[in-house]
């Protein structure tokens, strides 16, 4: 007896009971499907909360270099100026938060928990602020290295522009 006829055998509220557990079989099958068939997207393109690290240090290293030396060219009588920064630390995220404190008798109890944004597989943690890599020390070759007023006016800017103290900057002369 074939498939066909033995529905057709079947009495009304059966067949309706066949169709809705048929229907039901080939979503639960879809939706196995679903997870071994690949979705179209290209899985090599980071996210945009994905971020290599190393080059991002690098990279704010030597724009920063680059902007010192040229402002440090500016000062009356430096002459050529080379910068190296030292980089103690990496670009750091800092991640929005929410809680909520509770007290009791004898107790103070906080619970914090992350803010989540997106939906799905696109879910991320809500990125509050971005902290620049943290410099450590500069060393700083300069053609005016001879006269006291340039070197001194080297520390002070140096220190300024980068929030460190003069402590963590050597001047050296610049070889020609």
């Amino acid at each position: 007896m074939e498939w066909a006829e033995k529905f057709r055998d079947l009495p009304k509220e059966k067949k309706l009971l066949a169709v809705v557990m048929a229907m039901g079989i080939a979503g639960l099958i879809f939706i196995m499907l679903s997870s071994v068939i690949p979705d179209g997207k290209n899985n090599n393109t980071p996210e945009y909360n994905t971020v290599s690290e190393s080059s991002d240090s690098e990279s704010y290293r030597i724009e920063t270099e680059k902007r010192l030396a040229d402002f440090l060219s500016s000062i009356d009588g430096a002459g050529d100026v080379k910068v190296y920064l030292n980089v103690g630390s990496e670009e750091r995220y800092v991640y929005a938060t929410e809680g909520k404190r509770s007290k009791s008798e004898n107790k103070t109890e906080e619970e914090r928990k992350y803010v989540i944004i997106g939906s799905g597989n696109e879910k991320s943690a809500l990125v509050e602020t971005v902290q620049t890599p943290v410099i450590t020390g500069a060393v700083i070759a300069c053609g005016g290295y001879d006269n006291p007023a340039v070197q001194e006016q080297i520390y002070k800017a140096v220190s300024s522009a980068l929030g460190i103290s003069t402590g963590q900057i050597y001047v050296t002369k610049l070889k020609h």
